[in-house]
């Protein structure tokens, strides 16, 4: 069983950063794939970034401004956001699987937070 609780979400203006944070319960961290995905009011939630030991992946929306990384002792999992534009205003989700791979559809993801909004303004 794994928890995963978000924070760092916050009122922001286009062009600012946010750094989001997600914090692991569980003691096999390792062995998960980690992921953040997001859901804007209306739309589906979509894939962000994900981190593993095979490495990282991006959304192409998010690539070259945003930055997922993990702190194994800490069991924490970061998403650092730059250059934000409005469209990036979303409910951000931390989420979780047992895997060495990196997966980008939602359903593949056992485990999820509660969310922490980021609102992005013009």
């Amino acid at each position: 069983q794994v928890q995963l609780v978000e924070s760092g979400g916050g009122l922001v203006q286009a062009g600012d950063s946010l750094r989001l944070s997600c914090t692991a319960s569980g003691r096999t961290f390792s062995s998960y794939a980690m992921a953040w995905f997001r859901q804007a009011p209306g739309k589906e939630r979509e894939f962000v970034a994900a981190i593993s030991r095979s490495g990282n992946k991006y959304a192409d929306s998010v690539k070259g401004r945003f930055t997922i990384s993990r702190d194994y002792a800490k069991n924490m999992v970061y998403l650092q956001m730059n250059s934000l534009k409005p469209e990036d205003t979303a409910v951000y989700y931390c989420a979780a699987r047992l895997s060495v791979v990196n997966g980008v559809i939602p359903q593949s993801y056992a485990y999820w937070g509660q969310g922490t909004q980021v609102t992005v303004s013009s």
